[in-house]
């Protein structure tokens, strides 16, 4: 008598006394992924096995963490010039004493990427 998985068309490869299940994850579309989509996925496999075996059994894996990719990078671009304008760090100050803009614009990429962590990346 075959199984409910034989009978839907699946087959078994025999690994010593054992009958393995032969399974393949559906494809997925390539999809760049850069260092916000890398974070998520490290968050994912750490704290949120459920959700990242649902992603990747499901094929939707890659297009999610590009996804968060491409919202967290906005976000950070959005957020750095937003503080600098705020905070009246302009190209004159760039110009002028290039140490203090670097000393300033780290501290703020540095606050933004933590921001862009809690909102986009750590969720």
């Amino acid at each position: 008598m075959k199984t409910l998985f034989e009978q839907a068309g699946g087959t078994y490869t025999l690994q010593g006394d054992c009958r393995l299940p032969n399974l393949e994850l559906p494809p997925e579309k390539e999809q760049y992924v850069g260092v916000w989509g890398q974070r998520r996925l490290r968050y994912l496999k750490q704290h949120h096995k459920v959700l990242y075996y649902n992603l990747l059994t499901s094929g939707k894996l890659r297009s999610h963490l590009a996804d968060t990719d491409e919202q967290a990078q906005q976000l950070f671009l959005r957020l750095v010039k937003e503080y600098a304008a705020n905070e009246g760090i302009t190209e004159q100050l760039k110009a002028t004493d290039p140490m203090a803009w670097v000393q300033r614009m780290n501290n703020i990429r540095e606050r933004v990427t933590e921001t862009v962590n809690a909102e986009v990346v750590f969720v």
